[in-house]
């Protein structure tokens, strides 16, 4: 009978190989999890809030309809309160919110950082756009820069897209004189926006999933839940976190 052949063992090189393989998997398996944030239900809030961040805000617009501010100020459930809060002012050429007048003289009343937003009709000029935001929103020392809410495409090209957005951007940064904000959800800015865009402040949107948004690009703003509750607002609200201390925060209000 022959003799069965026997394997070769195993030489240095090659568990030293395994060893690395598998260190390298461990390494990357705690960066993701300890880069995960910390996610806690509040019952008061009625969601899971990511807990590793300082700063929490909202954003509204007129299904909010008529909000209590001093209500909404003074909420705070165990180490969380509202600290900004986004509120609609315009859409397309000429719209404005109903609830924006109120909103955003009520919010400066109780003293709490805003910003005013506008949602972006792609057919149209952004240019013009532009201009119906800046007849709106006068913005004062300590409120968040602009922000352009610019989610769906209505169809156009994408090369028509960008050329309205950067057309909006640059009235409004020329006209207020601060970078402005862009808002969208993380699929259209890698579909649509991306690598054009990156120099400005991203808000960006991702809440099917318990993670930090899934793009590429720094953030500064992230809206995690759209299904929140506030004391002093009907019914359900969107939920966001800013990324950074209360000293990035300051930094990035218009002085």
């Amino acid at each position: 009978m022959a003799k069965k052949k026997m394997g070769r063992e195993p030489g240095p090189k090659y568990l030293l190989a395994i060893l690395a393989i598998g260190l390298i998997g461990f390494l990357g398996w705690w960066w993701f999890t300890s880069s995960e944030p910390d996610f806690e239900h509040y019952e008061d809030f009625g969601i899971e809030i990511p807990t590793n961040f300082q700063i929490h805000g909202i954003d509204v617009s007129k299904y909010q309809q008529r909000i209590n501010w001093e209500a909404v100020k003074a909420m705070r459930a165990e180490d969380i309160k509202i600290g900004f809060v986004f509120i609609k002012a315009t859409e397309g050429l000429g719209n404005m919110d109903q609830q924006f007048r109120r909103n955003w003289e009520n919010a400066g009343e109780v003293r709490m950082p805003r910003g005013a937003y506008h949602f972006f009709l792609a057919p149209k000029s952004g240019a013009e756009q532009a201009e119906n935001f800046i007849r709106r929103v006068e913005l004062e020392k300590g409120d968040l820069p602009p922000v352009l809410d610019v989610e769906q495409t209505y169809g156009v090209s994408g090369a028509k897209l960008r050329a309205g957005v950067k057309a909006f951007l640059d009235r409004v940064e020329a006209h207020y004189g601060v970078k402005p904000i862009i808002y969208t959800n993380v699929d259209f800015y890698n579909r649509h926006l991306k690598d054009e865009f990156d120099e400005y402040p991203l808000w960006v949107a991702h809440y099917l999933q318990k993670d930090r948004p899934r793009i590429a690009r720094n953030w500064a703003f992230w809206q995690y839940s759209e299904t929140g509750r506030v004391t002093g607002i009907r019914g359900k609200v969107d939920f966001n976190v800013f990324n950074g201390d209360s000293t990035d925060f300051r930094d990035l209000l218009i002085e």
